[in-house]
């Protein structure tokens, strides 16, 4: 490495970082500004220069370079010269120097240096005249280290790659909330946390896979818009098909047909997919969410409590690269070591203090209800029992809790307890504080699957929205054999909630709002 003969004119300026302090700017000012950038817009139009090239020649991307050259020496040359893109963040211009920021897709930064020794008089008045602050360009030259060690490129040309015609915001001011999740390529570009949040989710989904390939297990792709909404005790998103003159509806959950696929001989199988429901959104629940669901032959609900326990902690190896994770807010949170199993009829009893079994009358249930301040009405004994157990159980569950054996009025595709009457055998999964998959051992007689679904009809006619109709097509397929299966269900979205201590707005990159 040689010394640079020209860094005590260039004196860094390390881009000179400028930290405009000023508010965000009004509409009346963005449509200013933004008549500016348009007569730009045509400046580079009339000088024969395309604002928006079907490309440029980029040779280098800026985190490789800065892998390259990270430790180069202050005040110092390479020889190499490179052709980088990014967007102008920060910009300094002097008589005949000026200085630029570039921002790569990551958030890594690189300096890019215009003198009029290296590029000459029309070539750098030209970069005065038409770069704004959010621009996309194209530089080249060599790589250097300023006199105060800042990385940089010494441009000989450059050329634009996108001409911006809205200013940045305010890179030195926090972004609201609603303008995160509204204009969340705003926020992408201005904050490390969005970015560091698509990459952790992209790692959790590899994860998830790989976790799955090491199993056996086959990645399936079922129907979006199913002529019967079932799977889940939700509300649908109602369509129609103008081509087969039919009502159709966003799927709740792609469960009836992974399971089809089960009966067909495919043992092992999952499907990471969009579902839809026509509920209520919250810091834990979005209309449209991320599901993974995962089937597992001759295996039951407890061999598929286990491999989604190795999944979740697989996926917190690949985020935090340990299973001990880091919230958004500085908390620690260990998903190690093997989670607790409790029962949620035990745990209920232990916590009211006098035993509840699936036996316990309605009266009962709704005298511990009325005492607990707890408002409900419903026909379902089990639901009074779970609305009991949420009530007293679950704002203590803290650590990663399997709760198991639900009542069976409330889980109509769920297989009786093998030894307990009245109860399935059902886990939900508690992480952080809220539910992140729920496991069966999954129903596969037609008999009984046929009584429930008739039950489930009978609650859709009395106007549960939340009900399933009779799925004669699905219990065709039961007729015909389905091996003993443990089957699971969890959200991506909920899942990187785990990992991260985000909300769920903050999970998904564009989520539905108002």
């Amino acid at each position: 490495m040689t010394r640079h003969p020209q860094a005590a004119v260039l004196q860094d300026e390390e881009t000179q970082r400028v930290t405009d302090q000023t508010p965000e700017p009004t509409e009346a000012e963005v449509s200013e500004q933004k008549a500016v950038r348009l007569d730009k817009r045509a400046q580079l139009l009339a000088s024969g220069t395309e604002p928006y090239p079907v490309g440029v020649p980029v040779t280098d991307a800026i985190p490789d370079v800065r892998a390259r050259f990270g430790e180069l020496e202050a005040d110092a040359r390479t020889g190499v010269r490179v052709s980088v893109a990014g967007r102008v963040v920060h910009s300094r211009i002097t008589g005949k120097l000026c200085f630029a920021a570039l921002q790569a897709g990551d958030g890594s930064r690189i300096q890019a240096m215009l003198s009029l020794a290296e590029l000459g008089e029309e070539s750098l008045e030209g970069w005065k005249a038409v770069i704004d602050l959010g621009d996309l360009v194209q530089v080249a030259g060599e790589v250097i280290s300023s006199r105060r060690g800042e990385l940089s490129i010494l441009v000989d040309e450059w050329r634009m790659a996108a001409k911006a015609l809205r200013p940045l915001p305010n890179l030195h001011a926090e972004l609201s909330e609603e303008t995160r999740v509204r204009s969340r390529y705003l926020d992408l570009l201005v904050r490390d946390r969005a970015r560091q949040t698509v990459r952790a989710r992209a790692a959790t989904v590899s994860s998830l896979r790989r976790t799955f390939d090491e199993h056996g297990f086959l990645e399936l792709e079922t129907p979006m818009l199913q002529v019967q909404h079932g799977g889940a005790s939700a509300r649908p998103f109602v369509t129609r098909s103008n081509a087969f003159d039919t009502e159709l509806f966003l799927r709740i959950a792609p469960e009836l047909y992974l399971k089809r696929a089960v009966v067909g001989g495919l043992d092992r199988i999952f499907e990471i997919n969009r579902n839809f429901r026509n509920e209520g959104a919250d810091s834990t629940h979005s209309p449209e969410f991320a599901m993974l669901e995962a089937y597992e032959a001759y295996s039951d609900y407890d061999g598929i409590a286990d491999l989604t326990q190795e999944l979740v902690q697989n996926a917190a190896l690949a985020v935090a690269g340990s299973h001990v994770v880091t919230w958004a807010d500085g908390t620690e949170y260990d998903l190690g070591g093997e989670w607790a199993r409790i029962g949620m009829y035990e745990s209920l009893s232990d916590a009211v203090g006098d035993e509840i079994t699936p036996e316990t009358p309605v009266s009962r249930l709704e005298k511990l209800a009325d005492d607990a301040g707890i408002e409900l009405d419903h026909p379902l004994r089990g639901k009074w029992v779970e609305e009991l157990w949420e009530h007293h159980v679950k704002p203590g569950l803290t650590a990663p809790t399997f709760v198991r054996d639900f009542p069976v009025d409330t889980s109509p595709l769920v297989r009786d307890h093998r030894f307990r009457a009245g109860v399935v055998e059902k886990w939900d999964l508690y992480v952080r504080g809220f539910e992140l998959a729920t496991g069966y051992s999954e129903l596969v007689d037609p008999v009984i699957q046929r009584e429930r679904f008739v039950a489930q009809a009978v609650l859709a006619a009395g106007g549960d929205p939340e009900a399933m109709r009779v799925d004669e097509d699905f219990l065709q397929a039961l007729e015909h054999g389905m091996p003993p299966t443990g089957g699971m269900g969890m959200g991506i979205d909920r899942l990187l909630m785990a990992l991260t201590g985000l909300g769920i707005r903050e999970t998904i990159l564009f989520p539905l709002v108002k």
